[in-house]
C-alpha cells in the first residue's frame, strides 16, 4: 500500500515538474496577475492530486487538468474577483526572460496584448487562450470550457474581433510585418 502511494506521488511530482511552466503561463493569461496565476495553478494542482488516479488514467491528462483550471477560474470569476492583466510592478511573467521558441513571449508589445486581454470578458478570454495559446481544437476547447462548439466559435470570434480593434495591437502587427 505504501509503495503504491509512493509511486503515485512520484508520478504526480514528475507531472507537476513537467507542466508547471505551461500551467503558469495559461493561468497568467486567464487571471492577468502573477499572484492570482500562482494561486490558480496551485489550486488546480491540489484538485489534480486528489483526483490523480482518474487524471493519470485519462486518455489526455493535460485536457483533464485544463478543465480543472478552467472550472477553478470560472468559480473565482463568479465570485467577482477583480482581475488585472497588466502587472502593477516590475516583476512577474511579463518581465521574465523569454523562451526563444515561444512566439508570444518574443512579441515586442506584450504589454499591449495583455492590456487588450484585460478588456475581454472572461469567457472570450478563456476561448481565445485555449484556442490560440494552448492550440486546442474547437472540440477540445468546448470540452475544457464545458460548453458547445458553437459557443467556443462565438466567443473566439468576438474575442479576436475585439483584439483586432485595439490600435496598439494593429500597430504591433504592422511593425512586425515590416521587419
Amino acid at each position: 500500500m505504501g509503495d503504491a502511494k509512493q509511486v503515485r506521488d512520484e508520478e504526480f511530482r514528475r507531472f507537476v515538474i513537467g507542466r508547471w511552466p505551461g500551467l503558469m503561463r495559461t493561468a497568467f493569461l486567464l487571471t492577468g496577475d502573477k499572484y492570482a496565476a500562482e494561486d490558480l495553478a496551485q489550486s488546480t494542482l491540489e484538485r489534480t492530486y486528489t483526483a490523480w488516479r482518474r487524471v493519470s488514467a485519462a486518455d489526455d491528462p493535460d485536457a483533464y487538468v485544463r478543465r480543472i483550471m478552467i472550472n477553478a477560474h470560472a468559480r473565482r470569476h463568479r465570485r467577482r474577483l477583480k482581475e488585472f492583466l497588466a502587472p502593477k510592478d516590475d516583476c512577474g511573467p511579463v518581465r521574465e526572460p523569454t523562451d526563444t521558441a515561444d512566439q508570444m513571449a518574443r512579441a515586442d508589445d506584450r504589454d499591449a496584448l495583455l492590456e487588450a486581454f484585460a478588456q475581454l470578458p472572461a469567457r472570450q478570454r478563456e476561448a481565445v487562450v485555449l484556442r490560440y495559446w494552448e492550440d486546442l481544437t474547437e472540440t477540445q476547447t468546448a470540452r475544457a470550457m464545458g460548453c458547445s462548439v458553437g459557443t467556443v466559435k462565438s466567443n473566439t470570434s468576438k474575442g479576436i474581433a475585439k483584439l483586432r480593434a485595439v490600435p496598439a495591437l494593429a500597430d504591433a502587427v504592422l511593425q512586425g510585418g515590416r521587419k
